[in-house]
């Protein structure tokens, strides 16, 4: 069982778009043993959608116990869009434009401002900041490489596509992808972060460890050394 996020008392939070963003990243962060030094929050007014996250960020990133604020948003349809919001806020908000890069970085943006009233930041487009998509895309990069289950969930899909009885639209495909994947496994339908917790997805996938370098750049949380 994901531990439900706290309430914030420390002066590092990530910030997510909804309840199933909170509980994937707060299961990988299990797995990895990543140290409790921030805490993984949806927008203060708790309405799940990146137009209530992105209203949020003016008053967050006044808010004088926050030290550092990260942000992890879906790109959807539009990469370079996404990124603009929330660049757009950062410069409102005094953070230099040049200092601000113009796209998304591969491994994840940390950046550590010169002046010390602002706030440490960080940002992270889903699924891995170079393309289109959300969460559930990023995901779908946790499912075993060598799983004979996803090319038959992906024959499926297929088929009711060429027929024309999919509901879904092309941007939410992975999530139908993962979540039929999901409904065939031991325990059928079982949540994203509970996936990841009972290893049916594979934390050690490659995006995964990308992912977790980041947050450990951002919160500086050094990750405890495995023996053997």
């Amino acid at each position: 069982m994901v531990n439900k996020p706290k309430k914030l008392t420390a002066s590092q939070q990530l910030l997510v778009e909804g309840k199933n963003d909170q509980h994937v990243i707060l299961a990988l962060c299990e797995q990895y043993q990543i140290p409790e030094t921030f805490t993984v929050e949806l927008p203060p007014d708790k309405t799940e959608g990146v137009e209530s996250l992105l209203a949020a960020l003016p008053v967050l990133l006044n808010e004088k116990k926050l030290k550092t604020l990260g942000i992890v948003v879906d790109a959807d349809q539009d990469l370079a869009a996404r990124w603009q919001s929330i660049r757009d806020r950062l410069i409102a908000s005094d953070y230099p434009k040049a200092d601000i890069p113009n796209s998304p970085l591969t491994e994840g943006w940390v950046y550590q401002p010169k002046d010390v009233y602002l706030k440490r930041v960080g940002v992270w487009v889903m699924p891995d900041n170079q393309l289109p998509g959300m969460l559930e895309d990023f995901v779908a990069l946790l499912m075993p490489a060598d799983d004979s289950l996803r090319p038959k969930a992906e024959e499926i899909l297929r088929e009711i596509e060429r027929e024309g009885l999919n509901r879904y639209g092309e941007i939410h495909r992975a999530k139908a992808l993962i979540h039929t994947w999901l409904a065939w496994q031991e325990t059928p339908g079982m949540p994203m972060g509970q996936a990841i917790t009972a290893r049916v997805l594979r934390r050690e996938s490659a995006i995964a460890q990308v992912f977790v370098d980041w947050l450990q750049r951002l919160f500086d949380a050094e990750i405890p050394e495995k023996n053997g």
